[in-house]
């Protein structure tokens, strides 16, 4: 078991201990999923917008190289910079060396999971550069000094009480619970960075191929002043973001919405398509945009797991899952968590070190239902799990042990034989009172749980009896 696999199982059984957490995160996402439902409601068809979705996302995917080409041609027309990173080290490298050829000490971020997967703030605050999260989620949690709960909700994990807490404790003068003064202190305190910042980064939720503009969407109009107050702009998206024609901006924008939230249309939705002209009054003096590969070429090379390039970040999966929600966030140990990041993080950071992310999953498919680009995630996650079987380490005692299930299944003899051998060994521990010891076969359900009865006759034996006289 990897140290990433340890880690989560740990994680995983003191996060489903806690009930104050699970009630905070379930009270989360039932006000989401009651949102979510209004939202589709204001569709005359959502299956059908989800199908249209589904196909500009494929029709994008499967021309890649055409649109991304397409994009960098529009954006440099414009004035702008496009740099191709291969992985996080060269993205990484090339806004740091930017910021320091520029005299940057102080940087402004609009919230980007990118920016989040390739480890941007602590190369910046390596070399002395300021790196400060203006998203009010990511804000918070970057004043706590930990990675974001959620795709879509940083700080989902927290109560009010927390938060308070936490701004009595960092802004200074902040002594009160009232969710409208705790939004004023922190727009105090983030208005001072916005103007005293020479470069801000966002991220991108789409890439607009055939007018190369950058299409950004946020809550809180700090995309907007991270993108046109400092005199330098970075935009750092992953490669699969692009799409072909800005039309198609009319349905991918509410669909996202709907999705992310349940609002009909997010507040701020941007375009920006280059650096500040001479005739506008405001924007930046440069505009570069970063796109970033880190695997994912090697997962459009996959026919089969293609699709997951769909995905808008809307963060709908995670608010499906029942192992989300029992589990939260941060006991992932990953940039994306829920279904989407269990199948796309072995993609990117190593099947070997992440295969067990594709177990913790029920498999009871409500992502797969909830995604509003239609990627099939449980039978991703199945396919992940037949690759890790087939490719990854795997325990020779596993091994061994799935060779004599196997043996034992194909053959009708051996199965009842074998069968009536484990309940007699599964009674014999009971008898013994082994449960839950090193020495009970089922201890790593027994040490938790109450250990199940163990039936006296097999259930073709029962079968055998019940129907004997039809």
């Amino acid at each position: 078991m990897s140290a990433a696999a340890r880690e989560f199982l740990r994680r995983s059984i003191e996060k489903s201990d806690d009930l104050t957490h699970r009630q905070i995160i379930r009270r989360g996402i039932d006000q989401y999923l009651s949102a979510n439902g209004r939202g589709r409601s204001r569709f005359t068809d959502w299956e059908a917008a989800r199908q249209r979705c589904h196909e500009i996302k494929w029709e994008a995917v499967n021309n890649l190289d055409r649109y991304l080409l397409e994009f960098e041609q529009r954006v440099k027309e414009r004035g702008g910079h496009v740099f191709w990173a291969e992985n996080s080290a060269e993205a990484c490298r090339y806004i740091t060396e930017l910021a320091t050829s520029r005299g940057v000490k102080k940087v402004v971020k609009s919230k980007s999971m990118v920016a989040e997967e390739i480890h941007l703030s602590p190369a910046l605050e390596k070399l002395g550069i300021e790196a400060v999260e203006t998203d009010l989620g990511e804000y918070i949690v970057q004043l706590r000094n930990e990675p974001p709960y959620h795709i879509v909700t940083p700080a989902m994990h927290l109560t009010r009480q927390d938060i308070a807490a936490l701004f009595k404790e960092k802004l200074g003068g902040v002594d009160t619970e009232d969710p409208v003064e705790l939004v004023a202190a922190a727009r105090r305190s983030l208005r001072r960075h916005f103007f005293s910042a020479e470069m801000g980064i966002s991220g991108a939720n789409f890439l607009v191929a055939d007018a190369g503009m950058v299409a950004i969407t946020t809550n809180e109009g700090n995309g907007r002043l991270c993108t046109t107050l400092p005199r330098i702009h970075v935009a750092l998206a992953g490669i699969e973001k692009v799409i072909p024609r800005l039309q198609d901006l009319a349905l991918l924008w509410p669909v996202l919405a709907t999705a992310g939230t349940g609002q009909g249309i997010t507040c701020y939705s941007t375009l920006i398509g280059g650096p500040r002209k001479s005739n506008e009054i405001d924007g930046p003096e440069e505009f570069h945009v970063v796109l970033l590969d880190n695997g994912r070429s090697e997962l459009l090379a996959d026919v089969e797991q293609r699709d997951v390039l769909h995905c808008i970040r809307c963060g709908a999966c995670l608010n499906a899952c029942p192992v989300y929600r029992t589990v939260g966030g941060h006991t992932y140990g990953t940039t994306y968590q829920g279904p989407i990041g269990s199948v796309l993080t072995p993609h990117l950071r190593g099947l070997n070190e992440f295969q067990h992310l594709s177990y913790a999953s029920s498999l009871c498919g409500a992502c797969s239902d909830a995604c509003p680009v239609k990627i099939d995630l449980h039978h991703h996650l199945l396919e992940n799990r037949r690759n890790a079987v087939n490719t990854s380490d795997r325990p020779w005692t596993e091994r061994l042990a799935f060779k004599i299930w196997r043996w034992t299944m194909l053959g009708t003899a051996r199965f009842r034989f074998l069968g009536g051998v484990a309940r007699r060994g599964l009674r014999l521990t009971q008898a013994l009172g082994l449960n839950g010891s090193p020495l009970d076969p089922m201890a790593p359900w027994s040490k938790n749980h109450a250990a199940p009865r163990i039936p006296e006759k097999s259930f073709r034996a029962l079968w055998g009896k019940t129907n004997a006289s039809r």
